[in-house]
């Protein structure tokens, strides 16, 4: 592969606050010169589960040779791994928790390594400025990042269902993506959520005002809606609420 030529955020840091911006000041004063952009500032807070299953349909939106440095990370300081993915396509750069879970399942030659790096600045509850964010330096300028192996079925998250039949994320307007790719149902298929059988449309304007619906997304998921109203207000939807559906289709595709 060639050396990265994007770097992608993916936190739950929020939009609010220092941290983003800290993990970008430590790429630019490593020298890092391509782009960084922040592709999501409010994954599913601490929440690496439900993050994983939106990581990676959003990586297959992103053009090759692209670094996603990816941080949800409740259990930072802790003991889990820091962990440089590699698949034919992307780098992924981030804790041992189960985010990286879907993107090895889906990259059956993924390379995975534990990352061996013993910063002097290494703070108990920011390894996102002071560990990651460095790794992933050195890995763009091309320098050696120190690495041991690591036995792919023995990561977090590896017994994870392919298929997750939750709701994973709410967006600005209130809609919900589950955890299902859209290739995965049938036009046919009923959700049942919250006590109420939704249909399928192909867009909001395809049903009346108010009126709840599934779609497939823009990345590829399955997505819970309201035409011109808010999904999660309607029917109560939370990050993590699983729902029914009354038939599935296939496998989702590699990444």
């Amino acid at each position: 592969m060639q050396l990265p030529e994007l770097i992608a955020l993916f936190t739950d840091f929020g939009e609010a606050g220092p941290y983003s911006g800290q993990m970008e000041a430590v790429l630019l004063s490593s020298g890092v010169q391509i782009p960084v952009i922040r592709l999501l500032s409010d994954a599913p807070m601490c929440n690496p589960r439900a993050s994983a299953y939106l990581l990676a349909p959003l990586a297959q939106q992103l053009p090759g040779n692209t670094l996603f440095l990816a941080i949800v990370d409740p259990g930072v300081g802790g003991s889990r791994l820091p962990l440089l993915v590699k698949t034919d396509h992307h780098w992924f750069v981030g804790p041992d928790n189960g985010l990286f879970s879907q993107i090895v399942k889906r990259a059956p030659g993924a390379s995975v390594q534990a990352i061996d790096l013993h910063p002097e600045r290494l703070s108990a509850t920011f390894h996102g400025r002071d560990l990651f964010a460095p790794a992933v330096a050195a890995v763009c300028r091309g320098g050696e990042v120190p690495l041991l192996p690591v036995e792919t079925g023995k990561l977090v998250g590896r017994s994870w269902p392919d298929c997750l039949p939750e709701i994973i994320y709410i967006d600005h307007y209130g809609n919900a993506f589950s955890g299902i790719a859209a290739d995965q149902v049938g036009d046919d298929a009923l959700l049942s959520v919250a006590g109420i059988e939704i249909g399928y449309a192909r867009t909001f304007s395809d049903v009346t005002r108010g009126e709840p619906f599934w779609y497939r997304n823009s990345i590829g998921l399955v997505e819970i809606a309201v035409n011109q109203g808010r999904a999660d207000l309607l029917l109560g939807l939370a990050i993590g609420e699983p729902f029914q559906v009354s038939q599935l289709l296939s496998e989702p595709e590699s990444v």
